[in-house]
């Protein structure tokens, strides 16, 4: 059985452990952080009564500027269905960053699409 699930996106440039933490103190809830090169974080995720914040500090190479700095995060399982969704969320705006094999193991690809808002897409292994 496949899973979705939609939240916002916050790419925190270098802060997201403490933004995430503070969250989580407020919130309350479960928080998961997954570390990658250089102690960053790769992945947050703090779910709290039915609320969904996904963050990270970003990629280095790629420092986001205030107002790119958040994105509409879908994700889930069905690999096709997924798929499909960013090729047409991407129809009319532009892929910033195609659907790739993550370490992790997800693919994950961002966009924005014609209305200016950004995407990013997260499909993970059933």
């Amino acid at each position: 059985m496949s899973r979705q699930y939609l939240g916002p996106y916050i790419n925190f440039q270098g802060r997201a452990r403490e933004a995430m933490e503070l969250y989580h103190t407020v919130l309350g809830g479960n928080l998961d952080l997954q570390t990658g090169a250089g102690d960053r974080i790769s992945q947050a995720r703090l779910e709290a009564d039915g609320a969904l914040i996904i963050a990270s500090d970003g990629h280095p190479n790629y420092p986001a500027t205030v107002g790119d700095n958040m994105a509409i995060a879908l994700g889930g399982t069905d690999k096709a269905r997924l798929t499909k969704i960013f090729h047409d969320l991407a129809a009319g705006g532009k892929i910033q960053g195609p659907l790739a094999q993550q370490p992790s193991g997800a693919e994950v690809g961002w966009l924005k699409d014609k209305f200016g808002i950004n995407w990013t897409v997260n499909i993970e292994q059933a």
